[in-house]
This record gives structure tokens, sequence and C-alpha cells, in this order.
């Protein structure tokens, strides 16, 4: 982990200043431009309105706000008649500065006597919405059958969609402020009487070390509270799904969600977890155990096609089989390049339509993808740069990668192929072997959250092995993973519908 507060051996930081006056507080407001006084009446200018212009509501202060002071000025002889006149219910009264200076950033104008700046009323008018989606599908994690709900930047929306799925007591919001600056607020869900609370003692903890100025997404606050913040394995879950998030908890896993951020972060989580898909418990238990294994492979196939194509080609000639010897010699017979040169060359090639299509606009992006993907795959066969059985083999090693469901694992299996390729090149088999007992290695090394990451296959929980590979029948999903050590593991009661009687024989 980095960033924390043990590793970084200072007495004083540089954000930690004394506590500001009052006067210190508007002088430094009145810096930027948007930061305002005004008075509700010419004729009465002895109480004064300061705001910033660009985060309260304009509409709410000139039609309740304004009218009312105007039309009540006279009957105000101190700020607890403010309070009383004005028909807006978040409304507090203060002297405190750090308060008063954190109300400002919140959207609340301050109401205060011109000659008396020792005490404010705070009226909190906000633009909660603004500049937010009004939308929640889901917009990468796609799903033919089941809901589209998805998260969005609004914290407080999130938290609604979240309790109204789960309508439990049991379902506790911890609430956290991470970044010094930024002030981000950060929620802890979990289901109490089944989460383990030694995960929420941990994530607690972690959160609080933290020495960060902003945090902007929930995606950053994953890597800055995980085990191994080096690995290129994601240790957590980022998801944008409602679905999948109440799942997890149901499962005794704990939920961060980060104010202004649509993703949240799940964990603890084991390697399998990242080729589940919600969609899995949409459809039949045999349909989707097939889809799941098909996913797997596609992560595998993405990962070392390239790379067997590059150790058979230099170093074990003999495996390849008499009948596709000949075409192979015929496609990279005009070839100048060894495997390896040609393989990285049409890998990076693919990786990058692939990041340009991403970062331009959805409909140059996907003509870029279609017909740049055609035009300089046909070009380089035709150029002798490299050959077509290739070219086929790069293109289906780049679709399967788009097989695995979160979106950090699939980058994680973009960037593996590269070392496997170099140690194929150098090594032939022995290095694609050495390479696979080095990712072993460094798997069985990884923990979330202090869970080892290839649990339930290392350390091997017998029952729960194949569970990782398929997708088992309700009446097999009734009890909650052991290996994330629930304070509750049964779920419901297993039935089945050959145990009720069929209700047009009932009579």
């Amino acid at each position: 982990m980095f960033w924390k507060k043990k590793d970084i051996q200072k007495t004083v930081k540089s954000y930690e200043t004394a506590e500001k006056t009052i006067e210190e507080v508007f002088e430094k407001a009145k810096k930027s431009s948007d930061f305002t006084t005004i008075t509700p009446s010419e004729k009465n200018d002895n109480i004064l309105l300061s705001f910033y212009k660009t985060l309260i509501d304009t509409l709410i202060l000139q039609e309740s706000l304004l009218p009312s002071l105007k039309e009540n000025i006279k009957d105000i002889e101190k700020l607890s008649d403010i309070k009383n006149l004005i028909p807006i219910e978040e409304i507090i009264i203060s002297k405190d500065s750090k308060e008063i200076e954190k109300a400002f950033h919140q959207g609340a104008i301050a109401i205060y006597f011109k000659d008396q700046m020792d005490e404010f009323v705070l009226v909190r008018i906000g633009k909660s919405r603004l500049g937010q989606r009004e939308t929640n599908d889901t917009q990468n994690e796609f799903s033919v059958i089941g809901p589209k709900v998805g998260f969005i930047e609004d914290i407080g929306t999130n938290l609604h969609m979240l309790r109204e799925h789960l309508d439990t007591p049991d379902l506790i919001y911890e609430e956290m402020t991470v970044g010094t600056r930024s002030q981000t607020k950060v929620v802890i869900a979990y289901l109490d009487g089944v989460t383990n609370p030694e995960y929420v003692k941990t994530a607690k903890q972690r959160i609080n070390d933290l020495d960060v100025d902003a945090v902007f997404d929930n995606t950053q606050l994953e890597q800055m509270i995980s085990d191994h913040s080096s690995s290129p394995f994601p240790l957590f879950v980022t998801t944008e799904r409602l679905d999948r998030t109440v799942g997890s908890l149901l499962f005794g896993q704990i939920v961060l969600i980060t104010d202004k951020s649509s993703y949240a972060v799940i964990g603890p989580v084991n390697l399998m977890d990242f080729f589940s898909n919600p969609e899995d418990f949409y459809l039949p238990s045999m349909v989707a155990s097939f889809f799941k294994l098909i996913r797997i492979f596609g992560m595998l196939f993405s990962i070392f096609a390239t790379s067997f194509y590059v150790a058979i080609l230099t170093f074990h000639f003999e495996v390849i089989p008499k009948d596709l010897l000949g075409p192979l010699i015929n496609s990279r017979a005009n070839v100048p390049f060894p495997p390896v040169l040609e393989v990285l060359f049409l890998e990076v090639t693919i990786d990058l339509l692939r990041e340009a299509g991403a970062r331009l606009p959805t409909k140059i992006g996907q003509t870029l993808g279609i017909v740049g993907g055609i035009v300089i795959g046909q070009a380089t066969v035709e150029a002798a740069l490299t050959s077509n059985i290739l070219l086929i083999i790069v293109a289906l090693a780049a679709l399967a990668s788009f097989t695995t469901p979160i979106y950090k694992m699939s980058n994680a299996v973009r960037m593996l192929r590269y070392p496997f390729i170099i140690l194929a090149a150098i090594w032939g088999g022995l290095g694609i072997y050495v390479g696979v007992l080095l990712i072993i290695g460094h798997l069985t090394r990884l923990k979330s959250l202090g869970v080892p990451y290839m649990i339930p296959l290392y350390p091997y929980r017998k029952g729960w092995a194949l569970s990782s590979f398929i997708r088992p029948n309700f009446a097999n999903l009734n009890k909650r993973p052991s290996f994330f050590r629930p304070l509750s593991d049964r779920r419901y009661a297993p039935s089945s519908p050959q145990d009720s009687e069929d209700g047009l024989n009932s009579d």
C-alpha cells in the first residue's frame, strides 16, 4: 500500500494550517471572482448575504430567500429572527469559522449583520444535481437479460438505489471523508450480521491512514487501499452495475461508494470473481456455466495464442502438422522479419487501433476500428510485413480479451501477452513455462483485504473450487462462500418444484 501517513515521516504537513478567523475566511473567499456579497434591500444595507454564485441555486435565492427577507426586513432584530422567516429547512446558526468555510463550499449562503461578523445564519441551497447524469443506464457493463440500472456520480442517488433493493435494517452505511483538499465523501456499505467485521475494520483503517490531497474517483481509492498496489491484477472488483453490487453484499463482501464516482468497489474478491457476470444468474445453470467456461478459455487464449505461435515457429517446428506446414510456409515465404517482431508489430497495431477507437468520438471510433482494422490488416499481409495466419490469430486473441466482464482484468490480460511473447522468443516453450510459474507464484502471494486471491483454488476449499468455473443451480447457491468468512453462511432454504403439489391436481 502507499500514500499512508505512517510512510511519510513529516513533523509538519504542508496542508495543515492554523485555524482561520472569520475575517481570514472572507478574505480568502473574496479572491475568487464567483464569491459575492449582496443585500436584500437597498433601503437597509445592514443585512448582508455572502455566497459562491457557482455553487448555489439562484432560482431558490430569487424566488424564496430574497423575497422573504425583503418583506420582513423591518422585523429582523437578531439572527434567530431570520431563521424563523425563511421558508427553507436546512438552516443553522454558527460562529465556527471552519464550519462557515466548509458550508460556503457546499452551496450555503451566509446571512449576517454588517457590523457584527461574529455570528452567521447558514442557508444551504446548493445545486447538488447540476452537471450530473439524469439517466443511470450502464455504460460499459452491458447485459442482454436482466436490469440495466447502474450507478451515477451522485452518492445520494447511489445509496438510495442500494437501500431500495435491500430493504433491510441490516444494511449499514458508514461514512468517511478522504482528501485533505477535496474532502471526498466515502461510504462503506455492508450487511450487519453477515459481513465479517474484520473486512470493515481493515477498510476503515486503510482509508483513515490515507495521506492524499484529493480523490477523484473510486478507482483511485481502490489502488490506494490495495494490498499490493504494484500488481497488474486488480484486487477489487469495480462495477457500475447495481445488481452485481447487491449480490456482493448478500455474499458477505463490503462495498465502497464514493461521491462523484459512478463505480462501486467490491472487496474482498478472488481471481475467479472477475470472470463472473451478473447475467449468469439470469440464465439457466447449464447455459451460464458454458458461457463462463468460454470466458475463462478466452482469457487463456488471449494470453498464450501469440506466444505459442512465436515459440513453435522459432524452436518447435516438429509440432506443426504436415497438412498445416505447407500453408504456413507459403504464408511466411516473403516475410522478412523473425516471428517475434512480426507478432509484436501486429499486437502493437491492434492496441493502437483499440486505444484510438476508445478515445475518439463514438461514430469516428467505430469507423476507425472497422475500416482501420480491415485496411491495415490487408495492407500488412500484401506488403509481406506479416503472415495472414498470424493476422487471424492476433484478431482472435484480441476478440478473446473482450470476453472478460471486468475492464481492469481485460487490461491486465492485454498487458500479459507481451512478456510471454518475449519469453517465448528467448526460450520457446520453456520460456512460456517459466512465465506461467512466475504468474502463478505472483497470484498465490496476492491478497484482497487479507483474503488470498486464489482462494478457493489455493488454499483449496472443497466444494467451492468447482463453483469457481461453473454457475451452480439455485439449490446449491443457498450458502454464502465460506472462504469470505461470513457471520451467517445460510442465505435461504432450497426447495425443489417437485416437492410441492401441482395446483391443478390439488383438489
